[in-house]
């Protein structure tokens, strides 16, 4: 639980202490068979029904290396700008936890497949370049669900319950070196840092890199030092940040920790730190181990990983353009504002409004529909916008009726309605349902001569020369036939009646 502490106000602890950062985020790979057993890997299946001798460590069994999890190592390595080892090993971390049935994990401790480094962020229109110490290959650990608390954490529990299904499932490592940036900027570096490797993480399709389902998660490790020092202070690990507004905050909050602690004269704990979303706060997990604690030693069952120059070449051609200069050539392309790109990130909407794009919708019009009517359905139904039930090409498919002038925003919503309600294509929506604009003169001019008679004032203005007056009576046929006239030609069919 969050332990009340009493803190230094963030500005003022920069004027005394500078702080440095390390980042560890752990990315799970979407493979579909875990690191070293055929075991499946789908998020959500029933508790300990994706486990088998070797992800349990039962007696006698044997791992076999996952050569797509090696794969996309390699590729997040390059994407890293990182040296891809051309001889690696695993190595055994010893530790006991409930939730690891091996009671080691298989993992690279000296020898990681990628190592020495770098990418680059952006923050407030300055670049911030952050070293990589290495990417390295590992197992996930089970899940420890903790009963009868309040908190969901083991203290105050009754009994806690594991699942094993997660035991096994390919992670990569990602390590800075430390980071050491303006320290009113290392909140926000941070949080675009994490960001910037989930981006990366999609782009590269290694991983769905989903903070909420743990698929990504960042490890917030943080000391502070006094103003003109260069040695590095004692370092908290806030452990299992799952996103990235927490991980602004974590960082905020251990800087005041950590220097209220440093002027009352005490000592910084060298320990984990659990992360409460419900304050910002953090709170005492256990003393943390330093490497020669977990007996790293050469895996024995595992045969060295020796991948030739020529794949990691072959891997090389494979790189998808960055993601940050992607967003800058598509905000280009589409002319957007910095707000607009910034709108359209945000709303995790910039792959679907590209691909509405692609399929024939102006950038704009793309962008209307999904960060406004589209993301007002996603909020209704708590779903991300790519969870719901329409593609972006059938957002370019209704569009490209609004451009035919065949229906009208107005009508655009009700054809929404009808695909995500599973009654077809845009097209076979607006017939089911008779959606179409009317555009008839004839009935145009009848419904124009009822609203002139029901509206003689606003007629008399028009008549007058107030044309702008005409907006009322074309909202009085709109009204009359149920939003499906053609708003223009309406418009022009009054002017010529009463001019």
């Amino acid at each position: 639980m969050s332990t009340t502490t009493t803190l230094v106000p963030f500005e003022e602890a920069l004027t005394r202490y500078e702080p440095v950062m390390g980042l560890e985020v752990h990315v799970e790979l979407n493979t579909a068979t875990k690191m070293f057993c055929g075991c499946a890997t789908t998020f959500g299946a029933e508790p300990n029904t994706q486990v088998c001798p070797v992800c349990l460590g039962l007696p006698g069994a044997l791992p076999v290396v996952n050569e797509k999890a090696v794969e996309s190592a390699i590729r997040i390595g390059l994407a890293l700008n990182c040296e891809i080892a051309e001889w690696c090993r695993f190595a055994r971390k010893n530790y006991f936890y409930p939730d690891m049935p091996k009671n080691f994990q298989t993992s690279q401790y000296d020898e990681p497949i990628a190592y020495n480094g770098w990418t680059e962020v952006e923050v407030d229109g300055e670049v911030f370049r952050i070293e990589i110490e290495r990417a390295h290959m590992e197992e996930d650990t089970g899940k420890s669900l903790h009963v009868g608390g309040s908190t969901g954490r083991i203290h105050g529990a009754s009994h806690s319950l594991l699942d094993y299904n997660r035991a096994g499932i390919p992670l990569i490592e990602i390590v800075t070196k430390p980071i050491e940036v303006p320290g009113d900027k290392a909140p926000a570096v941070a949080r675009a840092y994490v960001n910037h490797l989930r981006d990366l993480m999609v782009a590269l399709d290694v991983s769905d890199a989903r903070m909420d389902q743990g698929s990504l998660r960042a490890d917030v490790n943080l000391s502070l030092r006094p103003v003109g020092t260069t040695t590095f202070g004692t370092r908290s690990e806030t452990k299992n940040v799952n996103s990235f507004r927490s991980v602004e905050r974590a960082v905020r909050y251990e800087v005041s920790r950590h220097a209220a602690i440093l002027d009352a004269g005490g000592t910084i704990v060298q320990e984990t730190r659990h992360f409460h979303e419900s304050d910002g706060s953090t709170s005492p997990g256990r003393e943390k181990s330093d490497a020669e604690d977990y007996r790293y030693f050469p895996e024995p069952d595992l045969a060295p990983v020796a991948p030739s120059r020529a794949w990691v070449e072959e891997l090389r051609a494979t790189l998808p353009e960055p993601p940050a200069a992607r967003r800058k050539r598509l905000q280009r392309e589409w002319g957007f504002s910095d707000l607009d790109m910034r709108d359209t990130v945000g709303a995790g909407a910039l792959d679907l409004v590209a691909a509405t794009v692609e399929a024939g919708a102006s950038p704009a019009a793309a962008k209307k529909w999904w960060l406004g009517e589209l993301a007002r359905r996603s909020n209704e139904q708590g779903v991300d916008l790519a969870d719901l039930a329409i593609t972006p090409q059938q957002v370019a498919e209704i569009q490209s009726l609004i451009d035919a002038g065949r229906i009208n925003d107005k009508l655009a919503r009700s054809v929404f309605d009808g695909v995500l309600a599973g009654e077809g294509s845009a097209e076979e929506v607006v017939a089911a349902r008779g959606l179409e604009v009317v555009s008839d003169d004839g009935a145009l001019s009848a419904a124009v001569d009822q609203a002139i008679a029901d509206n003689p004032d606003v007629a008399e203005k028009i008549r007058g020369g107030k044309v702008q007056a005409a907006g009322a009576l074309i909202g009085a046929v709109m009204k009359q036939m149920r939003g499906q006239a053609d708003a223009a030609r309406v418009r022009e069919l009054i002017l010529e009646k009463l001019s």
